[in-house]
């Protein structure tokens, strides 16, 4: 892909470089410290791609249930499918069984699949939390060690490094970070990345960043990676300075735009280069991913239903009508989107401020949903153990 939308942001002062080395996770070297969150119904293999041109990093692909990958789900194989150049084969599990999940990381280990494996305990969803998965487990410490430990074991045979993604807590009255952390680094974690909200907040308010520099001073023998409220370079570069981590985990600030990357990799060389793409390169970008979303799915009718919810992501600020826009997000192939598309002005440029920031719904604070006394206890009772498998969903926890 050729990019020319690179540009240079005005400014009569250097840019600050981030004497930041390459992120360390055993074996592996990550050059440009930056991570893709895994995204369930985003960071698929047409997503990374386009990431991946614009700048480096590691590009996890979507979550998969542990139950769903044991037994061979036909779509949790499609998550865990890598193109042949993706240097790193990087996979998300969610499981709440410490057996059901060592037996996913060894079929991932013994049959060569990924090169990376993440935990997820920062699901937030309640479909997920109230059945004691997701950011709701790592209250209950026995489950929680159990899993990370089960996960450890089976990762090290094949000399794969297994790293945590988590929460701050369920909510500001039972917070977990600082423990869980230290519990999975004692189970042997390559690393641990801390989403700076609570399970109760899920999306809204602002990210803890204090806790991420809690937990990265409670941490200081393993990689610790921020997430939670970046939306540009510079959101990177502060929390950097910030909260000394080690890396930056970007979510949904890149919905809509790939070529976030391609800015996190200038901002970490000390470079002010930035991508500011007018109009057409924007539409240029959807189309293409469109088309990575067809070979993906083998499917042109799921793809093009597929690339619908990108629609408001990738042309926010921009000048599109609400007649376009609603037809865009109900395109039915590529013939019609390459249509809609060259109904675009070719010309409109970057339109600034109003194409950046926050991207998605952030919804409001809510009580998580969780089982029945969950809270009573840190370990896990009778009852619960009784219910806890049925937490884990058929492919993705969302």
């Amino acid at each position: 892909m050729t990019v020319t939308a690179e540009t240079p942001i005005a400014t009569t002062e250097a840019p600050a470089r981030l004497e930041l080395p390459p992120l360390k996770l055993g074996k592996l070297t990550v050059d440009v410290p930056v991570v893709l969150a895994p995204m369930a119904g985003i960071t698929n293999k047409a997503f990374r791609r386009l990431c991946r041109e614009y700048g480096g990093g590691l590009y996890v692909a979507e979550m998969v249930t542990s139950r769903a990958l044991v037994e061979r789900n036909d779509m949790s194989m499609r998550i865990i499918s890598h193109d042949e150049d993706e240097a790193v084969r990087s996979v998300q599990l969610y499981g709440v069984d410490p057996h059901t999940v060592g037996a996913a990381v060894r079929l991932l280990v013994e049959e060569d699949r990924a090169d990376h494996i993440d935990l997820n305990f920062g699901c937030p969803v309640p479909k997920v939390t109230r059945r004691g998965g997701g950011s709701a487990l790592p209250w209950k410490t026995d489950l929680f060690t159990a899993i990370v430990n089960a996960a450890t074991r089976e990762a090290a045979r094949g000399d794969v490094p297994l790293t945590i993604k988590m929460r701050k807590g369920i909510d500001e009255d039972h917070l977990t970070f600082i423990e869980a952390g230290k519990i999975a680094r004692d189970a042997g974690v390559a690393a641990v990345a801390l989403h700076g909200r609570t399970a109760s907040q899920h999306y809204s308010g602002q990210a803890d960043w204090n806790a991420i520099a809690e937990l990265r001073e409670s941490l200081p023998d393993i990689p610790v990676l921020g997430n939670g409220d970046i939306w540009s370079a510079e959101d990177a570069v502060r929390m950097v300075e910030q909260t000394g981590v080690d890396g930056v985990v970007i979510g949904r600030g890149c919905q809509g735009r790939p070529w976030l990357f391609g800015d996190l990799q200038a901002a970490f060389e000390g470079t002010d280069r930035r991508f500011r793409p007018g109009l057409k390169e924007v539409a240029d970008s959807f189309h293409r991913h469109a088309e990575l979303l067809v070979d993906y799915f083998e499917d042109e009718g799921k793809a093009l239903r597929d690339i619908r919810k990108h629609v408001a992501w990738y042309f926010k600020g921009y000048t599109v009508g609400g007649e376009l826009r609603a037809a865009l997000a109900a395109v039915p192939t590529l013939e019609v989107l390459r249509e809609l598309l060259a109904q675009l002005d070719a010309d409109a440029p970057y339109p600034g401020a109003d194409a950046e920031g926050p991207r998605g719904r952030a919804g409001s604070p809510k009580r998580t949903a969780l089982p029945d006394g969950w809270l009573e206890s840190r370990e896990l009772s009778a009852a619960h153990k009784s219910m806890i498998s049925a937490a884990e969903l058929d492919v993705s926890g969302g």
